[in-house]
């Protein structure tokens, strides 16, 4: 509801326009009345309320003195002045200052009503404009948001411009991408948050004024509604595409490993590099293969491919797509450690085989044959080595889940690509390589826990350097906090 306040050294006024005015008509509360401009003052500072009336003459200070004032320091105030001196220099003097409505007196009912009805309409149009010129603003600065994404630093310029004063206190990036549209984070003062979306993908861009920060970690460690993926923090606003692209390999990978909740670009392991050069569909066809999916694969695949067809390509270029998407896939065989030369065996040269070929449609076929083999031979190793590598892996993280242990290091004791070992580690235990170490040092606390040690120091034992954080781990993984579970342990 508006506020309105009524100045005038007449009692008789004041009484009538808060006796005879159902101000509630108008949307409009009636919040204080003052008899003297200095009072007056006083009262307008205190309530800041959206419509004045006032009396021009008034002891200590007049009704006109009193709006330049108010004007000054709330230029979106609505004023209304009424006078019984219907002299000229008045009335300049109150249309110069800005006023809605200048009334002389006797004043009737009638016209207060018309008055107040002007300034409400007045405020209305205003609050109207504002919107959309928000409205417009966040517009822009979205998709000058996304052309940082997409460009880096030659759209910085652009950017800040948009982004007005904070830009210069930008100390680092981070860049979420999440699946669930309803995804906020709750406003703070060490990030700003901007919203985007490419086709798609939704975005939300960190921000991080002054300093970087973990509060918007802690914020994400409880998101459980769906998968969000996180890239990297960078310092420099120019290096944001990489995190934009770690996000969104975070995001599809954590959407397989984890379901959902919060994953990190680090926790896939140092060799989980993004290479910008490859599409989006091809991103999709490795994912696959990485998964273990080849129905999954051979159906992107047929889909390219017809799309490949309807493209005609000249031969040379078609040669050098249909390679590049053999050697990617290579690339991905590599990572279970085998030994690739078991697909086509000695001297195979796929160029030769591809130049030897007339129609397009021969060569869409060799590909489709190509990627299946290097598929299969992916899920025979997986089969034979999964079990001995995962189980060399758990013994390895029961001896050191009280320390910081990362997937990487993990990975490299079972002698694996960090990628290849998380997605066989979910296919053997059917959970995260990240949820069956929490896992396993939530057992460990809750053992610890009966005992007399304090939760800080069983905090530190069981890998975490925070207590505060423990505790937020324990109780999501139990329900309640690590002081709660000792004191039902004791049966207090």
């Amino acid at each position: 509801m508006l506020k309105a306040v009524v100045f005038d050294d007449e009692f008789i006024v004041l009484k009538g326009l808060t006796k005879l005015i159902d101000w509630s008509e108008y949307g409009v509360e009636l919040a204080g009345t003052a008899a003297d401009g200095l009072s007056a003052l006083e009262t307008f500072r205190k309530l800041r309320p959206d419509i004045v009336m006032t009396d021009i003459r008034m002891p200590g200070m007049d009704g006109l003195q009193l709006i330049e004032a108010i004007r000054s320091e709330a230029p979106d105030t609505m004023c209304i002045v009424f006078s019984g001196y219907n002299e000229y220099d008045y009335v300049k003097r109150a249309i110069k200052l800005g006023v809605v409505d200048y009334l002389e007196k006797p004043i009737t009912i009638v016209k207060i009503r018309e008055g107040i009805q002007k300034a409400v309409d007045r405020i209305h149009e205003m609050n109207e404009m504002s919107s959309l010129k928000q409205k417009w603003q966040q517009g822009l600065l979205e998709k000058r948001t996304l052309d940082l994404l997409l460009k880096g630093e030659e759209a910085t310029g652009e950017w800040a411009a948009v982004f007005g004063g904070d830009a210069d206190r930008v100390a680092g990036v981070t860049v979420l991408a999440y699946s669930d549209e309803d995804f906020r984070l709750d406003g703070r003062a060490e990030y700003r948050t901007v919203y985007a979306s490419n086709g798609s993908e939704s975005l939300a861009v960190l921000f991080h004024l002054d300093s970087v920060t973990d509060v918007w970690e802690t914020e994400l460690s409880s998101w459980q509604s769906s998968a969000v993926g996180s890239g990297r923090t960078y310092s420099s606003v120019g290096d944001i595409p990489k995190s934009y692209r770690e996000a969104l390999r975070a995001l599809r990978y954590g959407r397989y490993l984890e379901g959902k909740g919060w994953i990190r670009f680090e926790d896939l392991g140092d060799s989980h590099s993004v290479n910008p050069q490859l599409s989006e569909r091809e991103e999709a066809v490795l994912f696959d293969m990485r998964v273990g999916d080849k129905d999954g694969l051979m159906r992107k695949l047929d889909e390219y491919l017809e799309e490949f067809r309807n493209e005609k390509l000249d031969p040379e270029i078609a040669e050098v797509e249909l390679l590049k998407t053999v050697f990617h896939g290579f690339e991905v065989a590599k990572e279970t450690g085998g030994n690739t030369a078991e697909i086509m065996g000695p001297g195979y040269l796929p160029q030769m085989e591809l130049r030897s070929m007339q129609t397009l449609d021969e060569m869409a076929g060799w590909l489709r044959r190509e990627m299946e083999k290097i598929m299969d031979w992916i899920l025979s190793v997986r089969q034979r080595s999964k079990h001995s590598a995962v189980e060399k892996a758990i013994a390895y993280i029961g001896d050191n889940f009280g320390r910081d242990l990362t997937q990487q290091e993990v990975a490299d004791h079972v002698e694996m690509n960090a990628t290849y070992f998380s997605l066989l580690f979910k296919e053997q235990m059917g959970i995260s390589y990240i949820k069956y170490l929490t896992k396993v040092r939530m057992e460990k606390a809750k053992e610890l826990l009966k005992e007399e040690m304090p939760i800080h120091e069983i905090s530190e034992k069981v890998g975490y350097y925070h207590a505060r954080h423990f505790s937020e781990v324990f109780k999501k993984q139990t329900g309640m906090t690590p002081g709660q579970f000792r004191s039902r342990g004791r049966g207090t």
